[in-house]
């Protein structure tokens, strides 16, 4: 995936360079204009590509639900507010998020894992990798490099060839998105189809030599992904 392209709009210039400098922080995003005037983000927009603004609902010139009421659903929001009984009425529109200021980079960083999860999902059928947080850092994974995700307990084991990577996420999460030759075969497992070596009732064998069982309820779907 390549990166988000994202813009900031507050009518605070603190706001704005503190936004900025988290953007700046995620490699997966990219900060391609920021002001204090909705008028001249509208104006950017128009004329240049983005993917994501981090909008303040309360601007005297305009209210970011007016901008985004004008803007309507070219982009994605993640809305930024001191007044938390903003944050349902943003969800009607294309929101994925709101933070209530003041803002700490880390529930920054935790929103921008939804936005992730969001543009991945989108993109799946183009993208050859994803990125996930592990030990306190962003890692880029490469789709093909995968064998195996295990589910333990509230964390996911992402196991490649040489490393694991061990993930606050669920399989669900994950299994969206990741490409069609991944498979869920067990409640615990989703494997790499293009990894397999052997495979029976019961369980697959991996080229790397691991052995995973095969859910009777994911059976089914399985041999029928196999043979397609």
């Amino acid at each position: 995936m390549n990166k988000i392209k994202c813009i900031v709009v507050d009518d605070e210039p603190l706001a704005v360079s503190l936004l900025g400098s988290y953007v700046e922080k995620i490699p997966f995003l990219e900060l391609v204009f920021s002001t204090e005037n909705p008028i001249e983000a509208m104006e950017f927009i128009q004329n240049n590509e983005a993917d994501l603004i981090f909008l303040d609902i309360q601007m005297p010139e305009l209210s970011g639900i007016n901008f985004m009421k004008i803007v309507d659903n070219k982009l994605r929001y993640i809305l930024t507010t001191a007044y938390s009984e903003y944050a349902l009425e943003g969800y009607e529109h294309n929101v994925i998020d709101y933070l209530l200021k003041p803002i700490s980079f880390s529930r920054f960083e935790k929103s921008t894992q939804k936005v992730l999860e969001r543009f991945t999902v989108n993109e799946t059928k183009e993208n050859t990798y994803f990125f996930v947080k592990s030990s306190g850092q962003q890692h880029k994974i490469n789709f093909e490099e995968i064998f195996f995700i295990e589910s333990i307990k509230d964390y996911v084991n992402i196991q490649t060839k040489n490393q694991e990577y061990i993930v606050l996420d669920t399989l669900k999460s994950l299994e969206n998105q990741l490409p069609e030759n991944f498979a869920r075969v067990h409640k615990s497992f989703i494997l790499n189809l293009e990894k397999i070596e052997k495979i029976d009732v019961k369980n697959v064998c991996l080229s790397s030599g691991r052995e995973i069982p095969i859910g009777e309820t994911y059976k089914s779907d399985l041999f029928k992904k196999i043979k397609k």
